[in-house]
Order: C-alpha cells, then structure tokens, then sequence
C-alpha cells in the first residue's frame, strides 16, 4: 500500500510538459491507429470526374424484373427531362441491362428505339431461327419437329437454358464493341455497377470491371432461360436471386443520395395464389422478399412503376411499360426536383458526360478465332480475311457468325476486340465459339398423328441422333429411328470435301410401312411392305439448298394383312439411279409466314417387281407463304409426279389422299401413275398460345385441285379434275403443328381429321 502510494507520488511529481508530451503520443498512435484500420474497411476506390461540392451526387439502382425491366427506361426519361444528374448507376438482371446501356452514353431515345426494334422472340429463342440455320439442320428441324434439343455429351440431357443467348448475346456485343479495353466501369460516362450470382460460392458478385459485354450477360442470367456465363473461375447467373435492388452495391460508391427503382413482381392476393403456379410464383417472390426489404431500406427515395400482372417475359407491351415508368417517376416529382440542376449546370454536367463516350469502333488488325476447332478457324478465317485492315461491317460479320451458329455445334457465337496496349491499341478481334454444353450428340424427336377416325389414328414417333466429327473433321453420323405407324431403322454417313460444298454421303436403312388398296371407294386389303436398301450420293450443299446424284440397290417385300384370301404378295429387287434437288427459304419448320420450299425428286428404275422393263419417275412439291398482314398469310402449295411414258408397278405409284394431300379423301385412296395437286389459301391469327405450349392458333381456309391421269403409257390418256374445299384450325406447338380440319369435296365426299407434325 505504501509503495503504490509513493509511487503514485512521484508521478504527480513529474514536469507538466512531460505529461502533456505522452498525452498528444498517445493521441498521435490512435488516431493513426484508426487510420489504418479505416483503410482497410474503405469502400471500393473508383475513378470518377471532379466532384462538384456545390450539389448532392445522386446514384441510381435498377432492379432486376425481366420484361417488367423495361420500364426504368421512362424513369430514366423522366429524369433526363426535369435535368436530374445519375452519377452513378448500378443494376440488377433487366435493371443492369438497361443501366449499362445508359451508362455508356445512350439517350433515353436511343434506348426506347433499340428495345423496340427488337425481335424478343428471338432474342429468347434456342438459337438461330429456322432461316438462318444451314440446310442439314433444316432438314433435322422438318423431319423432327419437336421444338426441344436434346443431347447425350454427359448421358441425356436439355439444353441449360431455353435460350441459347446467343443473340442477345450479340445484341449485347454490338452495343459494347467501343468499350472493349475498358480496365474499370469507371471509365463509363456514368461509373456503372451490376451484380450476378455465382452458383459455386452461393455469393452475389459485383462486377466493376474486364469485360463489360460478359458483366452484362452474366447480370441477367435467368436460370433456366439463358444458360450461366463463365467468368473469373465462377460459374455466374442472375443477380436476382441475392440481390435484385442493389442498394448497398451503390451505397460503396459513396453517392449522396440514392434513388431505387422497383419493378419486382408485387405479391400476389389469396385468390390469385389459388393454383400450383399461383402458388409457386408467390413462393418464388416470398424467397427473395427479405432481401428487397432490406436493400430498400438503404434507399433515400423509392419509385415502383404499377406494371400490374405483366410477366417477367412479356414484351408485348414495350411501350406501355415505358408510359407506367415515366409516369412512375411523375408521381414523386416534388422530391425529385430536388435534386435537379439549372440549365447551365445540367449543360455542363451533360458535356462531362458527353466527353466520354465512345462510338468509333476499331479497324481490325488482326482476327483470332479462340478455341481448338481447326474447322471453325480455317472456313471463319477465311470469311472474315477480307475485313481485316479495314472499317469492321459488323452486320456482315453477325451474319457470318449466324452461318456457324447455324450448323448446330455452338450453342453461341460471340465478337469483342481484346484489349490493347497504348501503343497497339484494341485491334485484335476476338470471335468466341460456345460448344453446345449437352451435345454432340444432339437428339432431336418427333412425332405423327394422323386420322380421321378415333378408332384409326396412325401414330409414329421418331428421332435423329447426330454424331459430329466422327473419325474426320467436319463429317457427320446420322441415326434415325421411328415406330409406330411407320417403322424405320436409317444412317448416313455425311463426308464433305473441305469448305468447297461437295460432298459424299454412304446409307443404309430399312423402313416398314402400311399401304390401302382401294376399288373406288372401298378399302379392300391393307399391305404390309417391308423395303431394305444401301446406297451412295454424290452431292452439293448450300445454306439453302442440296443437290444429290446417286444410286440405290435394296429389296421390297409386301403382304395382305387383310383383305380376301390369296392376294399376291409382291417380292423382288428394286434398284434405280436418282437426283434430287431441294431448296428452302422459308422461315419456319412448321407454319411459315414467308419463303419458298421446293423439292425436285427423278428416278431412272432399273429394277423393280412386277416391272418387265426400266422406267424413270419425277416428283416435284413445293409451297409458298406471303404475309398480307402482321395477322394474315396468303399461301400456295404445288405437287405433281409422272412416270412419263410408262406404267410403274402398284407400289413404285403415287399414292393420294389424306390429310393435305387431298383431304376429301381417305388415306392413300387413289393409285396413280401422273398426278398434279394445287393448292391455295389463307391463314388468319386468331390467338397467342403461351411460350411453353407454342406459338400461334390460325384459322384457315384453302381450295384443291386435284388432276390425275390413270394407268396409260402417256398422259394424252383420260384424266379426272376433282375439288375440295378444307377449313379449320392450326395451332403451332412446341410438338408441331396440330390441325383440326374439315375437308368437303365432290360428290359430297368429306371428311374431318386431325393432324399432328405436318401442315402442308
């Protein structure tokens, strides 16, 4: 006790000076202690232009919404009208799509005139349309037309998306071309941030800088609608599932004030939720809720455009959406105005902003296409060699990348110039190729319903695997398989001669079908014929067209399966030389609205049962569609076949009637030698299916005319003229098109059928 007390003394008696010293140490050490430790807590450093201390920096928040997104446009247009600055912006899914392109420098005009001129249907389609895809996946898409890919790279499995992405993947290329040697979104007219969610982690990841273009891509990921976006060892989808009104990613940008823009789906009431999808929808939002709440909590002032019921892959009404959101914005104009400049300020506010953007895009240098696929590298290469030192035609180079999307390996192709050096600048382009991650081999199915009786409803189903690159570059190994009505077990073996378009194509196959015989109107016997052939073509191949010359030795064997007793059977070889030409520009697999198709079929019969001598064949079919209207298409149809001066065996004829082929009629009624078929029609829209059934319901009308010459060795023989009048409905599915038609004809012959997997 004494000693502390001395002890104590003596430090009373230390010099006053000295005290005071070791206290502004002491205060010294802590302050640089906290110091260093508020370095470390910072929020992120970002370059920006020099703050004006004279007014608020505002931030702006996006949130994710799909279609709903589209809105933040008219609230952007608001803002930009009154003269409110965005000095920051960051978003969510739609929100970052949209921010990112404000961000660069576009006018709300601009913006509304680029969303409006897209075709959404195909920006959310797996893959190029019918048009754009080469020839032999034309004939994949008519054959099979089930709308859905399948494949067995890692056992069977669906695409990862029901959008391939891929062109809004160059949607998005296009729009950041000029932007490719970014090193930091602060650098952006406005410093820009968006926000994905990376699958491996289970984290939301903000992305602030590399590649703009993927930043985008990965923000609106939708899981099971675009496939996830690979980047910087992580696996990255939607933002939206973590963190879709990223507050507190803008709050780290240190602006003054912060402006959210909701357009998240509100919840639902008790009589809406009352369904598995009502409910399903509501539990989606109740997951994501808290989230909301709490971001928007970070908020100083929230807008939430009423967009009602609209679905978050509705862009039906584009425009309406930008109204909602401009008038969104309207609704909290006392607040906002706030914050809004003088004409001089916002003039010179606009000229900062104005300063950095960038619209001149690089003169290639040179032109990498990245990845091993020596194929791809050496027919790109040489398509894209002439743009190389001179100003990029970007629309020749998306049609290019189109073609290679087209043949089916890639499941996106992509552009961006690779950053440079001062020096050199960005003047590499970079072409990326996305191999499909759930093929080769590529599965695609289908299937046929025809009848006109439910107690006779002919079904087949089928599918066509085909394998690429298979002992050699560029070749290609199809398998098709059908059972039911018709069985077919087929193969070929494609081998094409470089990029020259010549090709050589081995088969081999066994097809099993049913045939009526009739005597007039009377179905008498049904055969059984069972064919067996190999073969060899020699041929030519075009984006649109295929021209074959080949030859083919095979075996038919029929038998009554019903009918009198002791009908013969017909057995014997069958061999003949043939060439086949075929052409298609149209634009669907299923109902066109546009293009022409065109087959040309000759066959020179060297062998045939029941044939005591050779005799040549010529078929030719062909249709054409013409939109009149966004709602209405004008269509023609034209098939014919002769076997010119003679009289071909019962099962070498041309076999008529049936659904759209003279439907008046029963399935295969009428035997022929010479036959002309025309048709001519229209098809009204008169419904939207939903996305996940199809397309559109027609309502259709159309009128036959049916020629045909009988037995005869020459067509100068009697002829018979035969009309039919069909209507009903068409509906364009994800199986096809299913039709419900009535057909009337002469004599007052009808019938009403039904028909899955062809129209026309």
């Amino acid at each position: 006790m004494y000693k502390i007390t001395t002890e104590a003394r003596r430090t009373q008696r230390k010099p006053l000076c000295l005290r005071v010293w070791i206290h502004l140490c002491l205060i010294v050490l802590f302050y640089a202690f906290a110091a260093v430790q508020a370095y470390g807590q910072q929020p992120e450093q970002h370059h920006e232009p020099a703050r004006d201390n004279t007014r608020l920096k505002v931030g702006l928040v996006l949130s994710g919404g799909g279609a709903r997104g589209v809105a933040h446009v008219g609230v952007i247009e608001w803002m930009e009208k009154n003269h409110i600055p965005v000095d920051y912006i960051a978003g969510t899914s739609m929100g970052g799509l949209i921010g990112a392109i404000y961000a660069m420098g576009r006018s709300p005009e601009e913006m509304k005139k680029l969303l409006l001129s897209q075709n959404w249907d195909q920006l959310l389609s797996q893959g190029p349309g019918y048009d754009q895809l080469s020839f032999r996946r034309k004939d994949d898409k008519r054959t099979y037309q089930i709308d859905i890919e399948m494949g067995y790279r890692n056992g069977l499995s669906l695409p990862l998306g029901v959008s391939s992405a891929h062109y809004i993947g160059l949607l998005i290329d296009r729009q950041t071309l000029p932007y490719s040697n970014l090193s930091s979104f602060d650098e952006l007219p406005i410093p820009y941030r968006c926000v994905a969610t990376d699958l491996v982690s289970a984290k939301s990841l903000v992305l602030k800088d590399g590649s703009l273009a993927s930043a985008m891509r990965a923000t609106m990921s939708i899981p099971g609608v675009f496939p996830p976006v690979e980047r910087d060892n992580a696996v990255l989808v939607d933002g939206g599932l973590l963190n879709n009104i990223p507050t507190d990613v803008i709050r780290s940008m240190q602006p003054d004030v912060v402006i959210a823009v909701d357009v998240g789906t509100k919840l639902a009431d008790i009589q809406t939720i009352n369904s598995l999808s009502g409910i399903l929808g509501q539990s989606i939002i109740i997951m994501t809720l808290e989230n909301d709440r709490r971001n928007l909590g970070l908020a100083d002032l929230i807008i939430a455009p009423d967009l009602g019921e609209l679905s978050f892959l509705d862009f039906s009404s584009i425009e309406k959406s930008f109204e909602i959101g401009y008038q969104a914005a309207e609704s909290k104009a006392n607040i906002l105005k706030k914050f809004a400049l003088g004409s001089e300020e916002w003039e010179r506010y606009v000229a900062i902003r104005n300063s950095k953007v960038r619209i001149d895009v690089p003169t290639p240098r040179q032109i990498v296409i990245a990845g091993n696929d020596k194929q791809l590298q050496q027919s790109l290469g040489k398509k894209l060699s002439p743009d190389i030192g001179r100003p990029l035609n970007i629309d020749n180079l998306e049609a290019n990348l189109n073609r290679i999307t087209g043949q089916g390996k890639y499941e996106s192709v992509g552009y961006r110039f690779l950053p440079g050096t001062e020096n050199t600048g960005p003047n590499i382009l970079e072409i990326t190729a996305t191999e499909k991650r759930h093929a080769p081999p590529v599965i695609n199915m289908g299937v046929v319903i025809d009848g006109s009786d439910v107690n006779a409803i002919n079904f087949t189903i089928g599918s066509r695997v085909t394998l690429y690159d298979m002992w050699r570059p560029g070749t290609e190994w199809r398998i098709d398989s059908r059972l039911g009505f018709e069985n077919l077990f087929a193969t070929e073996y494609f081998v094409p001669f470089g990029q020259t378009g010549f090709f050589v194509a081995p088969h081999a196959g066994y097809r099993r079908e049913r045939q009526g015989v009739f005597s007039g109107r009377n179905r008498f016997a049904e055969y059984r014929a069972d064919r067996y052939g190999t073969g060899i073509d020699l041929g030519y191949l075009t984006d649109r067209s295929e021209l074959r010359i080949g030859y083919e030795f095979g075996k038919i064997q029929a038998v009554s399966l019903t009918g009198e007793p002791g009908l013969p059977d017909v057995e014997g070889i069958v061999s003949y030389a043939h060439v086949r030409w075929a052409f298609d520009g149209q634009d669907s697999q299923t109902i066109p609205r546009r293009g022409i198709r065109f087959i040309a079929d000759g066959k020179w019969y060297l062998a045939a049962p029941n044939s005591a001598a050779d005799f040549p064949q010529l078929e030719i079919k062909g249709s054409v569609f013409h939109p009149m209207s966004r709602w209405g298409s004008l269509f023609g149809a034209l098939s014919a076949g002769t076997s010119f001066n003679r009289s071909a065996p019962a099962f070498q004829q041309f076999l008529i009637g049936g659904p759209f082929k003279y439907g008046a009629m029963e399935r295969d009624e009428l035997r022929v030698n010479h036959y002309a078929l025309g048709t001519f029609g229209y098809l009204h829209k008169i419904y939207q299916l939903p996305s996940l059934v199809g397309s559109t319901v027609y309502a259709g009308a159309w009128i036959d005319q049916l020629a045909t010459w009988s037995g005869g060795a020459t067509l100068a023989g009697p002829q018979r003229l035969r009309s039919a009048l069909s209507t009903g409905l068409i509906l364009d599915t994800k199986l096809g098109p299913f039709s419900i038609v009535g057909s009337y004809g002469e004599e007052g012959r009808g019938q009403i059928y039904f028909s899955l997997g062809r129209f026309f």
